[in-house]
């Protein structure tokens, strides 16, 4: 098993090792710049010559970490958020090598498209389930109506839906959730077996007999009205409780001119729609249209698919941390394309593992398995008593082997005293960084002595 820090074997024990110590240090610094990930000229090179290798891909880099997110999705049941999010360099483009346009199709660039595991019972980040990591070739000379899906970029929603649902197939349930952009008829009709999905939708679509979609839900009875507490969407927003009207039932779409002949003339599904009443002033009020493959015939089941929904956010979260808030991709003056894509995995991957320590930090009752193997876990069980101190808030409280556990213990590692607020991101990533450090240290004295 692959220790929790490992970012791919690459064919080399020595990159295997250094791809861990450039992760970790990016989760320490939360920074993605090369000379404050590598510390010092050695660490610089080290982290160089990392990115620069050809048996270093990103596609490892994500197939590895997507491996250990499915061991931890055993047996529970998860939402997966996906979503694409566009990492721009406008104005800093000089000098950039093998980049494509960005949105503008001006300003060079390149997208992300990635799938977060989350534990529907917690609401907390089990890992990273799939990415795409891809630059746009430039100028296409057929139309986007003209082409096939296999052809569009919205591929990624349907290929991304597939892996999630072959990667995760050990989970009690997968629920794959997407915004807006993934009401695609063809994703929806191509749902793999034991998949379930929820897409906001976006599109008005016909329904059997001639009908609209959203005006069929505007005629229904408000099942209940419930409040959903919404997280802060820009810089300066607060999080928030909206009242929302559910009304939810069947709806029968017909296929679209622009589907595939082969995808079904008819696709049952569920509608949810939650309305927004007495939205505070200046607010945009919510409303949702949720089409689902999960039943919503009672009050309780439609208010579960937009709680499920709901938990999109995560990945929001995540993106932020990767971008704006957090390690600030876009921000780096690395101007090789082919080690920033590589760099991008590495950040993504380091996003998540933020996200991860921090929401472990109020005391998830999660197992420490979720980001961490059983010989790091042997390591805290040694580390974690010299870390206590003599009165009881200096004692870890949470039961051993939890992530709750685990993360006083890095915390512990990254700082915190136990008193005054709880620790933030950059403690829980310097943290992380030395209590790996330690643990390699502690694993290799035992088995040295082991041989003796």
């Amino acid at each position: 098993m692959l220790s929790s820090e490992g970012v791919g074997q690459f064919g080399d024990p020595r990159l295997a090792r250094r791809g861990s110590t450039v992760f970790n240090r990016i989760v320490a610094t939360g920074s993605l710049v090369q000379r404050r990930v590598g510390k010092t000229r050695a660490g610089e090179l080290g982290m160089a010559r990392f990115l620069e290798s050809p048996a270093v891909s990103k596609e490892e880099i994500v197939e590895t970490v997507g491996e250990r997110t499915a061991r931890s999705c055993m047996g529970r049941r998860v939402v997966v958020a996906q979503d694409t999010t566009e990492v721009n360099f406008a104005g800093r483009e000089a000098g950039r090598w093998d980049l494509g346009p960005g949105g503008d199709g001006k300003s060079a660039g390149f997208l992300i498209h990635a799938a977060v595991a989350v534990d529907i019972e917690s609401a907390a980040v089990v890992g990273l389930a799939d990415a795409t990591i891809w630059k746009r070739s430039g100028k296409i000379e057929v139309s986007r109506q003209q082409r096939d899906l296999a052809e569009k970029e919205s591929q990624r929603w349907l290929t991304t839906t597939r892996i999630v649902a072959d990667l995760l197939k050990d989970a009690e349930q997968v629920v794959v959730v997407g915004d807006r952009e993934n009401d695609i008829y063809s994703v929806m009709a191509r749902r793999p077996a034991g998949t379930e999905l929820i897409v906001r939708a976006a599109r008005d679509r016909v329904l059997e007999g001639g009908g609209k979609l959203f005006e069929e839900a505007a005629e229904w009875r408000v099942l209940k009205t419930t409040g959903v507490e919404l997280e802060a969407r820009r810089p300066g927003e607060k999080r928030r409780t909206a009242r929302l009207q559910v009304r939810a039932g069947g709806v029968r779409l017909t296929r679209p001119q622009t589907a595939d002949d082969g995808d079904p003339a008819l696709l049952a599904l569920t509608l949810v729609e939650a309305r927004e009443v007495a939205a505070p002033k200046g607010v945009t009020p919510v409303h949702w249209r949720l089409l689902s493959s999960l039943p919503a015939g009672t009050a309780a089941q439609a208010e579960e698919i937009i709680q499920l929904y709901r938990l999109r956010w995560r990945i929001e979260q995540v993106f932020r941390a990767l971008k704006s808030e957090g390690l600030k991709l876009p921000e780096v003056q690395m101007q090789n394309g082919a080690k920033l894509l590589k760099l991008a995995a590495l950040g993504l991957a380091a996003a998540v593992r933020i996200l991860q320590l921090v929401d472990a930090r109020d005391g998830s009752k999660r197992p420490a398995l979720d980001v961490a193997d059983e010989a790091l876990i042997e390591a805290a069980l040694v580390i974690g008593p010299t870390l206590e101190g003599k009165t009881m808030r200096q004692r870890n409280p949470h039961a051993p082997r939890s992530l709750g556990w685990l993360a006083w213990i890095v915390a512990r590692m990254g700082g915190w005293n136990c008193y005054y607020k709880p620790p933030g991101p950059k403690t829980m990533g310097i943290g992380w960084h030395d209590f790996t450090q330690h643990a390699a240290g502690f694993l290799l004295a035992r088995r040295q002595l082991e041989h003796v």
